[in-house]
């Protein structure tokens, strides 16, 4: 079911703004009731000051409160309940930034992220249950761009935002605070790695890395040979300091080293430090 909370007619975005939303959004609403064969279309052109996140999750008590705080903050916030009909919602809308619960009615959220990663290049958040760390493994797998776990805290996720709508924008205009001396392209034995392709090979082969393992992976590549602590790599990638509880860092490492065959026991590329963090070997 696709639905507005009530909470959005408190958003502190301008009045010119939410008239433009609301107008936008009901003409869709209005165009998936009809079923006359029209051939109209509807397009959405909110401006650049307004982010658009699509919120995905069944627990209506949640969404309210997330709904109204981001709207707050400025964020202009649809809420979608069921899996199967955000696939569309998600095509439709294009919206800035997805976030998505594990477990919905319909499609469940891994199925979501699965289905629309291909076609979708906004970053998806994904809610996960508290400490279920297979939920957050498979997430990262599936496309996620980082996932938080439940009950979730406002200032924290307003932070994941802010920090995957920063990359997201630096990303699409080629820039980013990742750059380090801006080289554009690192080499370092087998693996070579192009910022501006946002590729990697290794021994001549390509190597598949979402958005967050390729930044994770030119962070550590940049500054081959230093010893990054979680906290570094956390303000780097997200904006914030490193949770201690946190495994998203170490989950993301342990994919990169799957997928470059970096032997996870005796690592050649990226090497673990205990208690202290990770560097990429020379």
């Amino acid at each position: 079911m696709y639905q507005f909370v009530p909470c959005f007619l408190t958003s502190t975005v301008s009045d010119t703004k939410l008239i433009h939303f609301l107008l936008i959004v009901g003409l869709r609403i209005a165009q998936d009731q009809l079923s006359f064969g029209l051939s109209t279309s509807w397009d959405i052109d909110l401006t650049d000051e307004t982010h658009t996140i699509l919120l995905v999750d069944d627990d209506e008590s949640l969404n309210r409160l997330i709904c109204e705080y981001l709207q707050n903050q400025g964020f202009a916030v649809v809420v979608e309940t069921n899996g199967t009909d955000a696939l569309q919602r998600i095509e439709m809308l294009n919206p800035d930034l997805v976030i998505l619960d594990v477990m919905l009615p319909g499609t469940d959220g891994l199925g979501v992220c699965r289905q629309v990663r291909p076609g979708f290049s906004g970053p998806i958040l994904m809610l996960t249950a508290l400490g279920d760390e297979i939920d957050e493994v498979a997430g990262l797998e599936t496309g996620a761009d980082d996932y938080l776990a439940k009950p979730v805290k406002p200032r924290v996720l307003l932070a994941r935002i802010r920090a995957l709508l920063r990359r997201s924008e630096n990303n699409a205009n080629t820039s980013s605070d990742l750059h380090g001396d801006m080289v554009q392209d690192i080499t370092i034995n087998e693996v070579k790695i192009s910022y501006s392709a946002r590729s990697v090979t290794r021994s001549g082969k390509p190597v598949n890395l979402t958005d967050t393992e390729f930044d994770l992976l030119w962070l550590l590549a940049s500054r081959a040979g230093k010893l990054l602590s979680r906290d570094e790599i956390s303000k780097a990638l997200r904006g914030l300091q490193h949770d201690g509880m946190d495994r998203t860092i170490d989950l993301r490492i342990s994919r990169l080293r799957k997928k470059l065959d970096d032997n996870s026991r005796e690592p050649a590329i990226i090497k673990s430090v205990r208690g202290k963090g990770y560097l990429y070997a020379l």
